[in-house]
C-alpha cells in the first residue's frame, strides 16, 4: 500500500518552500510512481514500476511495442487505475486529489489529436469552461501564438493538417495551466518535418515553464533529442533507467 507520509520530507518540499519565500511562481511538479502496478484479467500491464521525475525534467519512456509504455503513462493521471502501488504528486497521494483537478495539473497529449467538432477557439476554451472559467479572446490568441498558429481561432478543426491539429491539442492542454505533461507518442502520426516541429515546441514549453514531462516514444533518436534520462520498459517492468546515452547505448 502506498504510504505518502514516507515521502513527506523531500528535496521537492524544500524547493517549494524556497519558492514561496522568494515570491517565485510555482512551476513544474514532482511525479513519483511507487511500485505502480496494473493487472487486467491476470495479465501484467505494468508491474511494480518505481521512478521519480523531478520538476522540469523530461523523462523518455521507451521499449518494444506492447511493453506497457502507454499503460504506465495512463496510470500517472488516473486515466486507468492501479491495482497496486500508486503515484505521489509533489509528495501527495494522487488518490487524494479530485480526478478532474489531477488531470488539469497533469495534462496529457495523445498520439492522435482528438479534437471536438467546431472551431479551434472552442476547443481551446473547453477545459476552462468546464470549471466555470471563460478564456478571453486575448488569452486564446496568446495560446495560439505560442504554438505557432496565430489567427487560427475561427478555423474548423476538420480543415487542419495533422501537425496543426496536434498543436491545437497542445494549446488546449496549456489552457488548463498544467504543471506536468504526459505525451504518448505525440509525433508518431506525423511526417518528419511536423514531428521535429512538435519536438521543438515541447522543448521550448518545458524550458519556459519548467514543466515536468514524461514522453513515451518508440523513436530512440527522438528520445535522445528530448530527454536527459530514459526508462526502458519490457513486459510491463523496468528493464533499465538512467542517463539516456548510457541506457540506450548500453
Amino acid at each position: 500500500m502506498l504510504q505518502p507520509d514516507a515521502f513527506a520530507v523531500s528535496d521537492r518540499g524544500e524547493h517549494a518552500q524556497r519558492q514561496a519565500s522568494s515570491g517565485q511562481p510555482k512551476t513544474g511538479l514532482r511525479l513519483e510512481a511507487v511500485h505502480l502496478t496494473r493487472v487486467v484479467d491476470g495479465k501484467i500491464l505494468v508491474g511494480g514500476v518505481t521512478v521519480q521525475v523531478e520538476p522540469g525534467e523530461i523523462l523518455a519512456v521507451v521499449g518494444p511495442s506492447g511493453a506497457g509504455k502507454s499503460s504506465f503513462l495512463r496510470l500517472l493521471n488516473r486515466l486507468d487505475e492501479p491495482t497496486a502501488g500508486g503515484v505521489l504528486v509533489d509528495g501527495q497521494d494522487y488518490r487524494a486529489i479530485a480526478p478532474q483537478n489531477l488531470r488539469r495539473r497533469v495534462g496529457m497529449i495523445m498520439q492522435t489529436a482528438f479534437l471536438f467538432p467546431g472551431t479551434v477557439a472552442a476547443n481551446i476554451s473547453f477545459g476552462p469552461r468546464q470549471r466555470g472559467e471563460q478564456l478571453g479572446a486575448e488569452q486564446i490568441a496568446a495560446l495560439l501564438e505560442r504554438v505557432g498558429l496565430p489567427g487560427y481561432e475561427p478555423r474548423d478543426v476538420n480543415t487542419l493538417s495533422g501537425g496543426e491539429a496536434q498543436r491545437v491539442s497542445i494549446a488546449r492542454t496549456l489552457a488548463n495551466s498544467p504543471e506536468a505533461l504526459l505525451l504518448d507518442e505525440p509525433t508518431s502520426a506525423l511526417d518528419e518535418a511536423a514531428a521535429r516541429s512538435i519536438e521543438q515546441l515541447v522543448l521550448s514549453i518545458n524550458r519556459e515553464r519548467r514543466m515536468t514531462c514524461v514522453i513515451v516514444t518508440h523513436n530512440r533518436l527522438q528520445a535522445m533529442r528530448m530527454a536527459a534520462r530514459t526508462m526502458i520498459i519490457k513486459a510491463g517492468r523496468v528493464a533499465a533507467i538512467g542517463p539516456i546515452g548510457e541506457v540506450l547505448d548500453g
